[in-house]
């Protein structure tokens, strides 16, 4: 797995953590969705639609702070396209629509779910890197700290959530993985 890794130029993290592990150890220990997103896109190109289904699922673990409702309808039109209800061109237009809603309202939870509607590279990594909560929950003085704890213990919650998520709509058995 280290020479796959290493030519698929994984980042440095990633391939620290992997180390020596087999690909079985990997699949079912790996703590981080966008990882499992990450090598799925990059060793299976040609399946957009399961691929969508699993970003449209990751996406769904932060719904509740999608504030536009065409950010919350690209999450709903990812996991139809891959549970094959909607056409591509369907799914483009609502993430095309999710895409506007974000620029309209600076929000990147909107652009999440216009990424996790295209299938793009990044949707995964993009639901838990909110730059503008953690700044501003570090700006309140006396809540910095507390703040900040939380916010990182979220986001290890979440990328664990979306790695489970991964391993339900991606098994195993799907992979196309060099061993």
């Amino acid at each position: 797995m280290k020479e796959l890794l290493n030519k698929l130029k994984a980042c440095q993290e990633a391939m620290e953590w992997a180390g020596d592990k087999s690909w079985q150890e990997i699949y079912n220990t790996c703590h981080r969705g966008d990882w499992l997103l990450w090598l799925f896109k990059r060793t299976n190109p040609d399946d957009l639609k399961l691929l969508t289904l699993a970003k449209g699922h990751c996406a769904n673990t932060v719904r509740h702070l999608m504030k536009d409702k065409r950010s919350i309808k690209a999450v709903d039109a990812a996991i139809a396209y891959g549970e094959g209800k909607i056409s591509r061109e369907e799914l483009d237009a609502a993430a095309y629509a999710a895409a506007d809603a974000a620029v309209a309202n600076d929000a990147p939870y909107a652009a999440y779910a216009a990424d996790a509607a295209a299938a793009a590279d990044d949707a995964a990594y993009a639901a838990y890197d909110d730059d503008a909560d953690a700044d501003a929950a570090a700006d309140a003085a006396a809540y910095a700290n507390a703040a900040a704890n939380a916010a990182d213990t979220a986001k290890k919650e979440n990328q664990q959530l979306t790695a489970d998520i991964c391993r339900k709509y991606l098994p195993i058995e799907v992979w196309n993985i060099t061993k």
